[in-house]
């Protein structure tokens, strides 16, 4: 049961940031990090039997490997970039998120770029 592990953890972070930000506010965000972080690394584990299972079904489907690499790192970019925002957001830089949020969202549609254009190929190619 991982989500009682992240649940403990968030809740124990939780109680320690609002101790904190009465005496020490500064330290609240590297127990925010440090929470993060910890439940990034207990889903890892987690994200690579997802990634095997799209494997598997890629090789059986014929997909060409490249382009799951590419959803695979999209769907990273935006975790990470998710993950970013949500510091700054909590940090109070609300200008810094908003930007992380534009720059991710520019990536993810130049990286897109080849799925696209193969869809579209295909569409061509069945359209008389």
């Amino acid at each position: 049961m991982e989500i009682i592990k992240i649940i403990g953890i968030a809740l124990i972070a939780l109680i320690m940031i609002i101790l904190l930000k009465q005496y020490r506010p500064e330290f609240a965000i590297y127990i925010s990090l440090l929470t993060g972080v910890l439940i990034l690394l207990l889903v890892v584990d987690e994200l690579k039997g997802i990634i095997g299972l799209l494997q598997s079904i890629a090789s059986k489907a014929s997909i060409n490997s490249s382009f799951l690499t590419l959803l695979i790192k999209i769907t990273g970019i935006a975790f990470l970039s998710e993950f970013a925002v949500s510091i700054c957001q909590d940090s109070g830089e609300g200008a810094i998120a908003s930007k992380i949020e534009i720059g991710s969202k520019i990536i993810i549609i130049s990286m897109s770029i080849p799925i696209i254009s193969s869809l579209l190929e295909i569409i061509l190619k069945i359209l008389p």
